[in-house]
């Protein structure tokens, strides 16, 4: 580090001794600037480094969890059971049940045995910091993004994984979010050295920024009616047209085989259209929905809708066309000043209730936020959700939505071990998770939280 900012103060002076005194001050004094700015951005990304935990190593022998209380989530809850997983899996459920002589016998008598919390939306190792634009990549330039991967982009040094899964978070759907068609989702695990072993499943879906369909009447916008309604039009067709070109491309690969010039923007579209993963529409207002569902229809591809703030309003419709949604954060204000206070903590329960499949998010844009997302079902079960649906709502619900429900979930014989030990109800504020495994994967829960918990807690101790 001292031999670098050497070898760049050597440069300002080389640099400023041809150049008139005032100048080479100026020159001089913006690469000083420089050459600190880049002093605090490497020291504080490896005090950063430093604190981040070690990832897990894979499940050596069998493991047994025994004496807890163990909430199956799509079975009954067993009291004073028993949980053996070994290779990843889950081997055995119950009270009476049969442990490996090499088995490692956890006694957890007294907490409580969940399977990990899903957050079905989460920009989580896209966006580090929000006001660093380094730090963020959801976004890229261009309209049309078909071809942007969100499960390579994660960073796995991600300062807010471990965080987030220390509330008991495993398994975050990352999503890209910039631009008309943003790029493919994925399915991640909260531990792991590399990406590649952190992708449960990708891709998920295509993500779309749903156009804006609502004409805005208020006097301070600059456009006119008829101007915003030929923008409205300009971006559906613009959606449509992309859809278009995909189905074309593809069918001329096809026929002309490897001769054909490769485009990984209409390549991308190919699972979509063969429904191997969805079309997920970002829309929250009424018009905005009811369209993404008319044109899923017209393109015959499998819809999730995400923010879905107006969902309830057309729940018959959702049900009648198998859609599916990402319900955003509903710790959060109506989106209309006429609106009543409650409306979004009673989206959930509107749609249980019509008979939609839905799932609950975390932080929504405010990634530092995603750690909450058991507090955001405590919230909706508080507001007529029954506790057991809202449960489901961050668990196996949002594994059916994600096409990942036969490996997580749900505490059952042959998935994932990816569960938490709790001391209560995770989406009760005061409870706590103890343990976490992940594919039969202790995870460390330290994190730069608990970190400064114990530094600080060591500066009082010596103050007494």
């Amino acid at each position: 580090m001292r031999t670098q900012l050497s070898m760049l103060m050597h440069s300002v002076s080389l640099r400023g001794a041809t150049c008139p005194p005032l100048v080479r001050r100026e020159r001089r004094s913006n690469l000083l600037m420089l050459i600190c700015s880049l002093f605090v951005v490497l020291l504080i990304s490896n005090l950063l480094a430093a604190s981040t935990p070690v990832p897990a190593k894979k499940q050596e022998r069998p493991i047994a969890l025994v004496g807890g209380t163990i909430h199956t989530v799509t079975g009954a809850v067993i009291e004073n059971g028993t949980i053996v997983f070994d290779k990843g899996k889950i081997t055995a459920v119950g009270i009476s049940v049969s442990i490996p002589e090499n088995a490692q016998q956890i006694s957890i008598k007294g907490k409580h045995v969940y399977p990990g919390l899903i957050n079905p939306a989460s920009n989580i190792g896209l966006n580090e910091i929000e006001t660093a634009r380094a730090t963020l990549d959801m976004n890229e330039t261009g309209r049309i993004n078909s071809n942007v991967r969100a499960d390579v982009a994660v960073n796995p040094e991600s300062e807010l994984i471990p965080t987030t899964r220390a509330n008991g978070v495993t398994i975050s759907h990352v999503m890209p979010t910039g631009s008309l068609i943003a790029g493919k989702t994925a399915a991640m695990m909260m531990d792991g050295w590399t990406v590649e072993e952190m992708t449960l499943k990708a891709p998920i879906g295509l993500y779309v920024n749903w156009p804006n369909l609502r004409v805005n009447r208020s006097p301070f916008v600059r456009q006119s009616e008829e101007e915003q309604k030929k923008s409205i039009e300009s971006n559906l067709q613009e959606l449509r047209t992309a859809f278009d070109d995909a189905r074309a491309y593809l069918k001329a690969k096809k026929a002309d085989g490897e001769k054909h010039q490769t485009d990984l923007r209409w390549e991308s579209f190919a699972p979509l259209f063969e429904k191997k993963m969805a079309l997920i529409a970002g829309a929250n207002e009424l018009s905005q929905i009811e369209s993404a569902v008319q044109f899923a229809k017209e393109q015959n591809v499998n819809l999730i809708i995400h923010g879905g703030r107006d969902s309830w309003k057309i729940a018959e419709l959702l049900k009648e066309n198998n859609v599916s949604v990402i319900i955003e954060p509903i710790h959060d204000l109506p989106n209309r000043r006429w609106e009543e206070y409650d409306v979004p903590f009673t989206v959930p329960v509107k749609l249980y209730q019509a008979g939609v499949l839905f799932a609950i998010s975390g932080g929504g844009n405010s990634t530092m936020a995603d750690r909450n997302i058991g507090f955001q079902a405590g919230t909706a079960s508080s507001y007529g959700l029954p506790k057991d649906e809202a449960l489901k709502s961050i668990t196996i619900n949002a594994a059916k939505i994600l096409g990942i429900d036969s490996m997580v979930g749900s505490l059952e014989t042959g998935k994932d071990a990816t569960l938490i030990v709790t001391t209560g109800d995770p989406l009760e504020i005061m409870s706590a998770v103890e343990m976490e495994f992940i594919q039969g994967k202790n995870v460390d829960l330290r994190s730069r939280h608990t970190e400064l918990w114990k530094k600080y807690q060591e500066k009082y101790r010596q103050q007494k």
